[in-house]
């Protein structure tokens, strides 16, 4: 496709590019931040496509503005964003880093509608990897967000990156203060709670998620084990593309694959913007299309 030459709009934190008629959603991680998206982004737009990428609820501050947030705060920051994209865009996939691949389920089984495909990218339905301490295991026992908050979750070696001069940026960025970059060097146990509530929720509807799926997951993925994409192939109830790379961690969006995780998106990207948008324009083309007068 064309490059796209549109300018970039920009607000605190959250971006989009501007593009053509078909959108893609793209939300980041919990404790994460758009930045870690910004490299997928710039890709799809070369190929013309529009980009969003919000800024979830309660991030990018401090760890108090994280701690106060909910999941619900989350999907209504990445449900607007969609509705958004949604109202400029004939066909609308929505990608999402760990936390934000389950974000996107969620967004797909509440608007199925406006949600024609679905990217989970390392997507972490339970904290399951092999850096996971034993101890964090224990946390599932916990029910309450008050006793969840007096937990912290900090953000170990190797910070879900393999390639160690990335690592090293990320880790600079991380101790820097300025969470808009690498998020937060600590999660709040109580935000830890809330995701997996939110994981709860989706559980629930996966059958009911028809639309075609690319998951592209690390097999070494730090934070969660490769159960988390078996659990997904085996329960949604639409087509399962999934791609498995071996030489990432869990941020696959800026380790050493990233390259395959940009070309492997917009291929997708690029097959439903051929198979659906004829059938989408057309719709839209009688539910919005000029009203007739008759003659005689």
């Amino acid at each position: 496709m064309a490059t796209s030459t549109s300018a970039q709009v920009s607000c605190p934190y959250s971006f989009e590019i501007a593009g053509g008629s078909t959108g893609v959603l793209l939300i980041h991680g919990l404790s994460g931040t758009p930045h870690e998206m910004r490299d997928l982004a710039e890709h799809l737009a070369r190929e013309g496509h529009a980009v969003s990428c919000p800024r979830l609820a309660g991030h990018c501050g401090t760890y108090e503005d994280l701690k106060a947030s909910t999941w619900q705060d989350w999907v209504a920051s990445a449900e607007a964003a969609l509705l958004d994209l949604h109202s400029k865009c004939d066909v609308v996939v929505v990608g999402g880093l760990s936390a934000g691949g389950v974000l996107a389920l969620h967004l797909a089984a509440r608007h199925p509608d406006k949600v024609h495909g679905i990217m989970p990218l390392a997507p972490t339905l339970w904290l399951n990897g092999w850096m996971i301490p034993l101890h964090a295991y224990l946390f599932r026992l916990v029910l309450q967000k008050p006793v969840a908050n007096l937990f912290d979750f900090p953000d170990m070696f190797p910070h879900g990156v393999k390639d160690d001069a990335i690592r090293q940026r990320i880790k600079a960025a991380l101790d820097s203060g300025d969470s808009s970059i690498a998020g937060l060097p600590v999660t709040p146990g109580g935000a830890v709670l809330e995701h997996r509530w939110l994981v709860q929720s989706v559980l629930q509807d996966l059958p009911r998620i028809t639309q075609p799926v690319l998951i592209i997951a690390p097999r070494e993925d730090d934070y969660a084990d490769m159960n988390n994409i078996a659990h997904l192939q085996r329960h949604l109830g639409g087509l399962v593309e999934t791609v498995i790379l071996n030489d990432s961690y869990h941020i696959i969006t800026v380790d050493r694959q990233r390259h395959i995780v940009f070309d492997r998106a917009c291929a997708f990207v690029d097959r439903l913007h051929r198979e659906a948008a004829p059938s989408v324009v057309t719709e839209r083309a009688i539910t919005r299309g000029p009203k007739l007068s008759l003659i005689g």
